[in-house]
Protein backbone atom coordinates (compact mmCIF):
# COMPACT_ATOMS: atom_id res chain seq x y z
CA UNK A 1 0.00 0.00 0.00
CA UNK A 2 1.85 3.46 -1.50
CA UNK A 3 1.65 6.07 1.83
CA UNK A 4 -0.19 8.93 0.43
CA UNK A 5 -0.12 12.54 1.97
CA UNK A 6 -3.45 13.05 3.97
CA UNK A 7 -3.68 9.41 4.86
CA UNK A 8 -4.71 8.52 8.30
CA UNK A 9 -2.60 6.59 10.83
CA UNK A 10 -2.48 5.38 14.95
CA UNK A 11 0.27 4.90 16.68
CA UNK A 12 -0.53 3.57 20.46
CA UNK A 13 2.53 4.41 22.97
CA UNK A 14 3.56 7.23 20.39
CA UNK A 15 4.68 9.40 23.17
CA UNK A 16 8.17 7.88 23.68
CA UNK A 17 10.27 4.97 22.20
CA UNK A 18 9.34 2.79 19.26
CA UNK A 19 6.39 4.04 18.84
CA UNK A 20 7.25 7.91 19.06
CA UNK A 21 10.06 6.85 16.32
CA UNK A 22 7.27 5.42 14.17
CA UNK A 23 4.99 8.89 14.78
CA UNK A 24 8.02 10.89 13.58
CA UNK A 25 8.73 8.76 10.56
CA UNK A 26 4.64 7.98 9.00
CA UNK A 27 4.43 11.82 9.95
CA UNK A 28 7.39 12.47 7.68
CA UNK A 29 6.05 10.68 4.91
CA UNK A 30 2.79 13.15 5.23
CA UNK A 31 0.53 10.56 7.31
CA UNK A 32 -1.74 12.82 9.64
CA UNK A 33 -0.90 10.92 13.11
CA UNK A 34 -2.39 10.30 16.53
CA UNK A 35 -0.49 9.31 19.23
CA UNK A 36 -2.27 6.96 21.49
CA UNK A 37 -0.74 7.48 24.98
CA UNK A 38 -1.24 7.39 28.84
CA UNK A 39 1.74 9.97 29.11
CA UNK A 40 -0.08 13.43 28.41
CA UNK A 41 2.76 15.96 28.42
CA UNK A 42 5.10 14.07 26.04
CA UNK A 43 2.38 13.19 24.18
CA UNK A 44 1.33 16.26 23.10
CA UNK A 45 4.85 17.46 22.72
CA UNK A 46 5.57 15.07 20.22
CA UNK A 47 2.15 15.69 18.62
CA UNK A 48 3.06 19.34 18.69
CA UNK A 49 6.15 18.52 16.85
CA UNK A 50 4.85 16.67 14.13
CA UNK A 51 1.47 18.25 13.57
CA UNK A 52 -0.16 15.16 14.65
CA UNK A 53 -3.08 14.84 17.23
CA UNK A 54 -2.77 13.37 20.77
CA UNK A 55 -5.37 11.13 22.55
CA UNK A 56 -5.16 9.89 25.97
CA UNK A 57 -6.21 6.42 25.88
CA UNK A 58 -5.37 3.07 27.75
CA UNK A 59 -5.47 0.60 25.43
CA UNK A 60 -7.41 -2.00 28.01
CA UNK A 61 -10.37 0.24 28.49
CA UNK A 62 -12.66 -0.42 26.00
CA UNK A 63 -14.29 3.62 26.80
CA UNK A 64 -11.03 5.26 26.50
CA UNK A 65 -10.15 3.51 22.94
CA UNK A 66 -13.92 4.39 21.60
CA UNK A 67 -13.58 7.89 22.58
CA UNK A 68 -9.84 8.37 21.39
CA UNK A 69 -10.94 6.61 18.17
CA UNK A 70 -14.00 9.08 17.89
CA UNK A 71 -11.79 12.16 18.47
CA UNK A 72 -9.02 10.52 15.90
CA UNK A 73 -11.37 9.88 13.23
CA UNK A 74 -12.98 14.06 13.72
CA UNK A 75 -9.58 15.13 13.03
CA UNK A 76 -7.82 12.86 10.50
CA UNK A 77 -10.35 10.32 8.87
CA UNK A 78 -10.65 7.00 9.21
CA UNK A 79 -7.40 5.25 9.78
CA UNK A 80 -5.59 3.06 7.42
CA UNK A 81 -2.20 2.21 9.48
CA UNK A 82 -2.23 1.02 12.65
CA UNK A 83 0.70 0.49 14.86
CA UNK A 84 0.73 -1.07 18.27
CA UNK A 85 3.64 -0.02 20.43
CA UNK A 86 1.93 0.62 24.13
CA UNK A 87 2.98 -2.18 26.40
CA UNK A 88 4.47 -2.69 29.46
CA UNK A 89 7.65 -3.88 31.51
CA UNK A 90 7.80 -5.90 34.72
CA UNK A 91 10.35 -8.19 36.29
CA UNK A 92 8.85 -10.72 38.68
CA UNK A 93 10.13 -14.53 38.74
CA UNK A 94 6.89 -17.25 39.09
CA UNK A 95 8.18 -17.93 42.73
CA UNK A 96 10.71 -15.79 45.16
CA UNK A 97 12.00 -15.25 48.72
CA UNK A 98 10.82 -12.71 50.36
CA UNK A 99 14.06 -10.51 51.76
CA UNK A 100 13.01 -10.50 54.85
CA UNK A 101 10.70 -13.67 56.17
CA UNK A 102 12.33 -16.37 53.49
CA UNK A 103 9.37 -17.48 52.75
CA UNK A 104 8.64 -18.42 49.07
CA UNK A 105 5.81 -16.59 47.54
CA UNK A 106 3.77 -16.61 44.48
CA UNK A 107 3.62 -14.44 41.45
CA UNK A 108 1.41 -11.59 42.34
CA UNK A 109 -2.10 -12.66 39.87
CA UNK A 110 -2.83 -9.30 39.18
CA UNK A 111 0.68 -7.64 38.22
CA UNK A 112 0.31 -10.82 35.87
CA UNK A 113 -3.27 -9.83 34.78
CA UNK A 114 -2.38 -6.10 34.36
CA UNK A 115 0.59 -7.19 32.00
CA UNK A 116 -1.33 -9.87 29.69
CA UNK A 117 -4.56 -6.85 29.98
CA UNK A 118 -2.30 -4.22 28.46
CA UNK A 119 0.15 -6.04 26.31
CA UNK A 120 -1.90 -8.71 24.67
CA UNK A 121 -5.79 -7.73 25.40
CA UNK A 122 -4.60 -4.07 24.53
CA UNK A 123 -3.25 -4.84 21.21
CA UNK A 124 -5.51 -6.79 20.40
CA UNK A 125 -8.74 -4.34 21.05
CA UNK A 126 -7.00 -1.80 19.23
CA UNK A 127 -6.85 -4.69 16.25
CA UNK A 128 -10.26 -5.15 16.47
CA UNK A 129 -11.67 -1.68 17.15
CA UNK A 130 -9.28 -0.82 13.85
CA UNK A 131 -9.73 -3.18 11.60
CA UNK A 132 -13.68 -3.01 12.16
CA UNK A 133 -13.36 0.79 10.50
CA UNK A 134 -10.70 -0.02 8.15
CA UNK A 135 -12.82 -2.83 6.77
CA UNK A 136 -15.74 -0.31 5.66
CA UNK A 137 -13.26 1.46 3.25
CA UNK A 138 -12.94 1.73 0.19
CA UNK A 139 -10.25 -0.11 -1.72
CA UNK A 140 -7.49 2.24 -1.53
CA UNK A 141 -5.21 0.39 -4.53
CA UNK A 142 -5.66 -2.09 -7.19
CA UNK A 143 -4.98 -4.63 -4.65
CA UNK A 144 -8.19 -4.26 -2.99
CA UNK A 145 -6.16 -2.80 -0.04
CA UNK A 146 -8.15 -1.31 2.99
CA UNK A 147 -5.49 -0.74 5.44
CA UNK A 148 -1.99 -1.83 7.41
CA UNK A 149 -1.82 -3.27 11.21
CA UNK A 150 1.65 -3.53 12.25
CA UNK A 151 2.57 -4.86 16.03
CA UNK A 152 4.95 -4.76 18.70
CA UNK A 153 5.78 -8.62 20.41
CA UNK A 154 9.44 -8.99 21.37
CA UNK A 155 12.29 -11.72 21.25
CA UNK A 156 11.46 -12.41 24.77
CA UNK A 157 7.98 -14.38 23.09
CA UNK A 158 10.69 -16.91 21.95
CA UNK A 159 13.85 -16.45 24.38
CA UNK A 160 12.22 -15.29 27.66
CA UNK A 161 14.67 -15.13 30.56
CA UNK A 162 14.28 -15.31 34.11
CA UNK A 163 11.88 -12.80 35.79
CA UNK A 164 9.94 -12.34 32.37
CA UNK A 165 7.34 -14.35 32.91
CA UNK A 166 4.47 -12.08 32.73
CA UNK A 167 5.89 -10.14 30.02
CA UNK A 168 7.13 -12.80 27.38
CA UNK A 169 3.73 -14.67 28.04
CA UNK A 170 1.72 -11.50 26.72
CA UNK A 171 4.16 -10.90 24.06
CA UNK A 172 3.77 -14.23 22.90
CA UNK A 173 0.06 -13.75 22.38
CA UNK A 174 0.60 -11.47 20.26
CA UNK A 175 2.99 -13.20 18.10
CA UNK A 176 0.08 -16.28 18.16
CA UNK A 177 -2.54 -13.97 16.83
CA UNK A 178 -1.02 -12.44 13.93
CA UNK A 179 -1.18 -15.33 11.35
CA UNK A 180 -5.00 -16.15 12.25
CA UNK A 181 -5.78 -11.99 12.23
CA UNK A 182 -4.49 -11.84 8.65
CA UNK A 183 -6.60 -15.21 7.94
CA UNK A 184 -9.47 -13.47 9.62
CA UNK A 185 -8.96 -9.61 7.43
CA UNK A 186 -7.50 -11.21 4.23
CA UNK A 187 -10.95 -10.94 2.47
CA UNK A 188 -11.54 -7.14 3.52
CA UNK A 189 -8.00 -6.07 2.34
CA UNK A 190 -6.39 -5.45 5.38
CA UNK A 191 -2.76 -6.86 6.53
CA UNK A 192 -1.49 -7.40 9.22
CA UNK A 193 2.47 -8.06 10.49
CA UNK A 194 4.49 -8.04 13.98
CA UNK A 195 7.95 -6.69 14.87
CA UNK A 196 9.94 -8.46 17.52
CA UNK A 197 12.36 -6.21 18.22
CA UNK A 198 15.86 -7.37 20.48
CA UNK A 199 17.55 -4.91 22.39
CA UNK A 200 16.52 -1.22 21.39
CA UNK A 201 17.49 1.77 22.65
CA UNK A 202 14.07 3.31 24.61
CA UNK A 203 13.28 5.36 27.65
CA UNK A 204 13.58 2.62 29.92
CA UNK A 205 17.74 2.81 29.06
CA UNK A 206 18.09 6.52 29.99
CA UNK A 207 18.65 5.54 33.84
CA UNK A 208 21.29 3.26 33.49
CA UNK A 209 25.21 3.93 33.65
CA UNK A 210 26.70 4.28 29.92
CA UNK A 211 28.95 1.30 30.32
CA UNK A 212 26.08 -0.96 31.53
CA UNK A 213 24.36 0.23 28.28
CA UNK A 214 27.10 -0.08 26.54
CA UNK A 215 27.23 -3.89 27.88
CA UNK A 216 23.79 -4.40 26.76
CA UNK A 217 24.37 -3.65 23.61
CA UNK A 218 27.47 -5.58 22.79
CA UNK A 219 25.72 -8.90 23.33
CA UNK A 220 24.33 -8.52 19.79
CA UNK A 221 26.32 -9.94 17.52
CA UNK A 222 25.99 -7.16 14.83
CA UNK A 223 25.58 -4.47 14.96
CA UNK A 224 27.05 -4.76 18.49
CA UNK A 225 24.86 -2.05 19.79
CA UNK A 226 21.58 -1.14 20.64
CA UNK A 227 18.72 -0.97 18.23
CA UNK A 228 17.98 2.48 17.00
CA UNK A 229 13.87 3.76 17.29
CA UNK A 230 13.99 4.32 13.42
CA UNK A 231 15.54 1.31 12.66
CA UNK A 232 12.52 -0.31 13.97
CA UNK A 233 10.39 2.52 12.46
CA UNK A 234 12.03 2.18 8.81
CA UNK A 235 10.58 -1.40 9.47
CA UNK A 236 7.05 -0.52 10.16
CA UNK A 237 7.19 1.93 6.98
CA UNK A 238 8.33 -1.09 4.78
CA UNK A 239 6.08 -3.38 6.40
CA UNK A 240 3.05 -0.98 5.24
CA UNK A 241 4.66 -0.58 1.55
CA UNK A 242 5.16 -4.30 0.50
CA UNK A 243 1.74 -5.56 0.02
CA UNK A 244 3.37 -9.67 0.52
CA UNK A 245 4.62 -8.95 3.83
CA UNK A 246 0.95 -10.41 5.74
CA UNK A 247 0.45 -12.99 8.54
CA UNK A 248 4.50 -12.90 9.48
CA UNK A 249 6.28 -12.11 12.54
CA UNK A 250 9.79 -10.68 11.93
CA UNK A 251 12.82 -10.67 14.78
CA UNK A 252 14.26 -7.50 14.31
CA UNK A 253 17.42 -7.82 16.68
CA UNK A 254 21.10 -8.25 15.23
CA UNK A 255 20.86 -12.06 15.49
CA UNK A 256 21.17 -11.82 19.32
CA UNK A 257 19.58 -15.14 21.23
CA UNK A 258 19.12 -13.98 25.13
CA UNK A 259 20.30 -16.02 27.86
CA UNK A 260 18.34 -17.24 30.91
CA UNK A 261 19.68 -14.36 32.83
Amino acid sequence: MDIKAGMAAIVTGGASGLGEATARRLAGQGMKVALFDMNDMRGKQVANEIGGLFCHVDVSDEASVDGALQKARASHGQEVVLVNCAGIVVGKKTVSRDRESGEMKAHDLGLFSKVIQVNLIGTFHMIAKCAAGMARLDALDGNGSKGVIVNTSSIAATDGQMGQVAYSASKSGVLGLTLPIARDLAKEGIRICTIMPGLFHTPMFDSLPEDVVASLGAKTPFPARLGQGDEYAKLVQHIIENDMLNGEAIRLDGAIRLEPK
